[in-house]
């Protein structure tokens, strides 16, 4: 029977640890501090803000939701990134994604600071992780890692094959697996024989993007599935498709008329011998390695 990696509680986890840091810091005069910027009213970014508020209000940080008009312009958030950069009670600045159409998207992240970069999408944050130099790395990618770690998965010389190659999970996955001693390999859309690669993995890394990407043939047997996809499917037929014969979750797609699915199908995880489900698996880790990345900003930036 595959082993599930619980998400939540490895956060759960984490979050203490970086509760326990705050108070730490505390003694010394200092307290983390943590600046969102949300555009607009995509209700997905909002929940998933105010979200990240209210843990930083759990775990004892300082933060600020700061919500510009959906009509800004490029110009006035840049302005308002180079406040935050200013300030000395923000240790770490997050810009929600997406941003409005007229928002020059790459040009507001990279005016971020690299210190204060606590998603970790800055060039200069991406060059040092490669680098193997002490950086703030992408949320996601860093929880992958931590859900491996802290569930006695072997890394180092294990085979590794990440499926997306996106600046913001794939290819900081990849690097951070690389920094533990896997093999790894990359693959994306144009990759020949693409099953006959992933059944090599020994840890498979789902992150492209499509919802039950991974079908059981693509799994080598026993080995560990990583599942970062998070797709909202109401369609009933393509409910069928994946999650036929489940009646508790066919239960939750009548009451609320969708679900969630990842990017792996969920009778490949049948063929893992351990893997992460979706929801509870790689989710709940991001927004806790985002409070680890404030207060390490917070120790970075003081020399500490």
């Amino acid at each position: 029977m595959s082993r599930i990696l619980d998400g939540t509680a490895i956060a759960a986890e984490i979050k203490a640890e970086v509760a326990e840091d705050v108070k730490k810091l505390a003694e010394q005069g200092i307290k983390p501090g943590l600046a969102a910027v949300l555009v607009g009213h995509d209700p997905a970014s909002e929940l998933y803000v105010r979200s990240k508020v209210k843990t930083c209000g759990e775990l004892g940080l300082f933060s600020e939701m700061i919500e510009p008009p959906e009509t800004v312009t490029t110009e006035e958030t840049l302005k308002l990134v180079a406040n935050l950069n200013a300030r000395e009670d923000v240790d770490g600045i997050l810009i929600q994604l997406p941003l409005p159409k007229q928002v020059d998207t790459k040009l507001l992240l990279d005016s971020v600071m690299p210190e204060k970069d606590v998603d970790g999408f800055h060039p200069v944050n991406a060059g040092r992780l490669q680098a193997g130099r002490p950086a703030l790395a992408p949320c996601t990618p860093s929880g992958v890692v931590e859900i491996l770690k802290r569930s006695g998965i072997p890394i180092a010389g294990q085979r590794a094959v990440v499926v997306g190659r996106s600046d913001i999970v794939g290819k900081p996955a990849a690097m951070l697996l690389l920094h533990e001693n896997a093999t790894v390999t990359i693959c994306h859309s144009k990759t020949r024989d693409l099953p006959e690669v992933t059944r090599e993995a020994d840890i498979l890394v789902a992150a492209i993007g499509r919802p039950g990407f991974i079908t059981p043939e693509m799994v080598k047997p026993g080995a560990t599935v990583i599942d970062v996809g998070i797709n909202r499917i109401t369609d009933p037929v393509e409910f069928e498709k994946y999650f036929a014969g489940d009646g508790k979750r066919a239960d939750i797609f009548a009451r609320r008329g969708s679900t969630i699915v990842g990017d792996v199908h969920p009778k490949a995880f049948e063929i893992a011998g351990a893997y992460t489900p979706v929801p509870g698996g790689v989710g709940p880790l991001t927004i806790a390695m985002l409070m680890a990345n404030t207060v390490r900003a917070a120790r970075l930036r003081r020399g500490l």
